[in-house]
């Protein structure tokens, strides 16, 4: 959880600019508003130097179409599905959509929920995890969606959790602060 904490905010103040994909405008600067992909491939980048091998969207050998975010091949090595949460869209207005990415019980939706199984489930041999970052903001902290997330995921694996690495200080007026979660994803039993 450090490294990507670390990256997110060494990325940050780079003051990277993402762009609204269906206008091509602008956001403000900071890594804020970029994509869950996008963020996380600034955020590993800036850390590379202190990050083992990795890949990116590999595919799950038991679901070839599938693609898992990360894959560290070190020591016993990891297969990571990476989730964002981000309650509150550039202009400071709630994004309403967004618990969806985190909670929807529905495999279409491709949800950090639904990868549990899926990383289960993936044939990768070697462990699992799921990693949740976001942003915090005054009326919106993301404490009551990771509790949620960790009570309905509970239901079907045993989540092993990492300390939450925070992040701080970034330069967008709206995401300024964050935490990145992480769990182990086991068996139930």
């Amino acid at each position: 959880m450090g490294n990507l904490s670390q990256g997110i905010g060494r990325a940050d103040a780079a003051l990277p600019v993402a762009l609204n994909k269906r206008s091509g405008v602008a956001y403000q600067a900071g890594i804020g508003p970029h994509t869950e992909s996008e963020t996380t491939t600034l955020a590993l980048a800036a850390v590379a130097d202190a990050m083992p091998a990795i890949q990116r969207e590999v595919p799950y050998p038991t679901i070839p179409r599938s693609r898992c975010d990360l894959v560290i091949s070190e020591g016993e090595g990891w297969a990571i599905e990476i989730k964002m949460l981000r309650l509150m869209g550039d202009n400071g207005k709630p994004n309403d959509n967004m618990l969806m990415h985190i909670l929807s019980p529905y495999p279409a939706h491709r949800s950090a929920l639904t990868d549990c199984t899926k990383l289960r489930e993936s044939g990768f041999a070697t462990r699992v995890a799921v990693v949740i970052f976001g942003y915090d903001y005054p009326d919106w902290p993301m404490d009551p969606a990771i509790e949620a997330f960790t009570v309905l995921a509970g239901l079907t694996a045993r989540l092993e959790p990492c300390e939450p690495a925070t992040f701080d200080n970034l330069v967008h007026p709206v995401h300024q602060r964050g935490r990145a979660f992480g769990w182990e994803v086991l068996p139930l039993t």
